[in-house]
C-alpha cells in the first residue's frame, strides 16, 4: 500500500507539465499568426501606396503635361484609405525626330505626322504612297515621371518611376 500512496501525485504532476506544454504551443501559434497578419497587412498597405502613386502618375500623363510640366500633389483613395501622392516635375529625357517609315499609314494618330498629313498628297511617293526618308511632322519624346507616397497612418512608403513616350509636333524640344 505504501507504493500506491507514493504514486498518487505523479499523475497530477504529469498532467500539469502537459498542460504547460500545450499552453506554450498555443501561445507560440498565436504569436506566429499575429506576426503573419501584420506582414500581410503591411504588404497590402505598400501595394495600395504603389497603386496610389501609379494612379497619380496616370492622372498627370493623361493631361497635356508637356506644355507646362509642374509638380503636383494628388489625393488618391485606394481600398478606402486616402493616400497623398507627390508627383515631381516630369523630366524630358530626349527628343528624336521620326521618319515616315516608322509610321503606320493606317493609324489615324500616325496619319497627322506624315509629311503631308495625307497619303494622297505626300509629295514624292513610293509603292506605299509615302517616301520613307521624308521627315514627318512629329518627334518622339521620352519623359520620366516620379511619384512618392508616404502615409503616416499606415507607415507605407513607396516611390514609383514611370517612363512615358509620346509624339509631339516637329520642332518641339525638351524643356
Amino acid at each position: 500500500m505504501t507504493l500506491l500512496n507514493n504514486q498518487r501525485g505523479s499523475t497530477l504532476l504529469v498532467a500539469l507539465v502537459m498542460l504547460m506544454l500545450l499552453t506554450l504551443v498555443a501561445l507560440s501559434a498565436m504569436n506566429a499568426s499575429t506576426t503573419s497578419i501584420q506582414v500581410v497587412g503591411n504588404a497590402q498597405f505598400r501595394e495600395e501606396a504603389n497603386n496610389a502613386a501609379q494612379q497619380a502618375i496616370e492622372g498627370v500623363i493623361s493631361n497635356n503635361f508637356t506644355a507646362n510640366p509642374v509638380s503636383s500633389v494628388v489625393t488618391v483613395n485606394v481600398g478606402g484609405t486616402d493616400y497623398v501622392a507627390a508627383v515631381a516635375v516630369p523630366t524630358c529625357k530626349n527628343t528624336v525626330p521620326l521618319i515616315n517609315s516608322e509610321l503606320d499609314t493606317n493609324n489615324p494618330e500616325d496619319a497627322v505626322c506624315l509629311s503631308s498629313g495625307s497619303l494622297q498628297n505626300t509629295g514624292v511617293m513610293n509603292a506605299s504612297g509615302v517616301l520613307s526618308t521624308t521627315q514627318p511632322w512629329c518627334y518622339q519624346q521620352t519623359w520620366e515621371v516620379n511619384a512618392t507616397v508616404n502615409d503616416s497612418d499606415t507607415g507605407a512608403s513607396t516611390s514609383v518611376h514611370q517612363g512615358v513616350s509620346l509624339r509631339v509636333p516637329a520642332g518641339t524640344d525638351c524643356p
